[in-house]
């Protein structure tokens, strides 16, 4: 008989929050619309404190929010170990065409007919966790 194992989160600091984001390429664009959450996929890049994210949403749906958020993580099915983390803030579109067009070279996304959009959130909350065994 196999016994359960205990498993914990254990909060990161925001600079090892930084850290495990840099580190991961891949993530999920959250917010609200019509009182509902959508979550897409995305990818990301981090550069001078900002987050790059390019995702399939509309940029008409994404323009004029407050804040944005976005989550990445790195979970081991097996094991249940591995880290999240979620930063939110103020976002814009990427409207300028060239630099719209570097971005789009450097992140592989995916495309949802006219839906390819790139957005820079200015992080300004960040929490991070490790997934660990009790007692890890």
């Amino acid at each position: 008989m196999t016994v359960p194992v205990s498993r914990r989160m254990v909060e990161v600091s925001g600079t090892e929050a930084l850290w495990l984001l840099e580190g991961a390429v891949q993530g999920r664009l959250v917010y609200v619309q019509r009182e509902s959450a959508v979550i897409r996929p995305a990818v990301h890049i981090l550069q001078y404190g900002r987050l790059i994210v390019r995702t399939p949403a509309q940029a008409a749906a994404l323009s004029g929010r407050a804040s944005l958020t976005y989550h990445a993580d790195e979970i081991r099915v097996a094991g249940g170990t591995g880290w999240t983390v979620t930063a939110s803030g103020p976002a814009e579109v990427i409207t300028d065409p060239d630099e719209a067009a570097h971005y789009r070279r450097t992140l592989p996304g995916w495309a949802h007919g006219p839906h390819d959009t790139l957005v820079r959130i200015h992080p300004q909350t960040m929490t991070g966790f490790r997934l660990a065994h009790e007692g890890a």
